[in-house]
């Protein structure tokens, strides 16, 4: 290969150079995101968070207010991720972002870490006990096998 072009674009060659964490606002999302903060920080790596608006039928038959109540919790969410990260900031370098998206998690978590060029997913252990059944976010997330995840109890 000559010096002058840049190569493919390979994951995981030389440590993760993005950290995709997907956060709901749960505690295991939570979980995640600061683990993934950990690694990002440890690798020199870019943390992006995810929050994704969840759509569902219901939802969309009740129109706006699920939308603006969806769209606040996502502000929220920054807020307090804009908060915890101004406490570390004092101590630890981290690069982050804030993306809010709209869809079905799996879906939206997978086109992120896709469009990222993630090298790594980050998501928290799902607290739903259905999911033990039809399959949680997480385990839908390693079945596709496109990057490596690591879910945090």
């Amino acid at each position: 290969m000559n010096g002058s072009r840049p190569g493919p674009f390979e994951r995981g060659t030389d440590g993760p150079k993005v950290v995709v964490a997907g956060l709901d606002g749960s505690d295991s999302s939570w979980r995640a995101a600061a683990y993934a903060a950990g690694l990002a920080r440890r690798q020199g790596a870019l943390l992006a968070l995810v929050y994704v608006q969840p759509l569902s039928a219901a939802g969309a038959a009740l129109g706006a207010p699920v939308v603006q109540a969806s769209a606040e919790a996502a502000e929220q969410l920054e807020a307090e991720v804009r908060e915890a990260a101004g406490r570390m900031t004092d101590v630890y370098e981290l690069r982050w972002e804030f993306h809010t998206l709209r869809g079905d998690p799996y879906g939206a978590l997978s086109r992120a870490a896709d469009d990222l060029r993630a090298d790594a997913v980050v998501v928290g252990a799902s607290e739903q006990a259905g999911h033990r059944f039809v399959g949680s976010v997480a385990v839908r997330l390693v079945k596709a096998g496109r990057w490596p995840v690591t879910v945090v109890p």
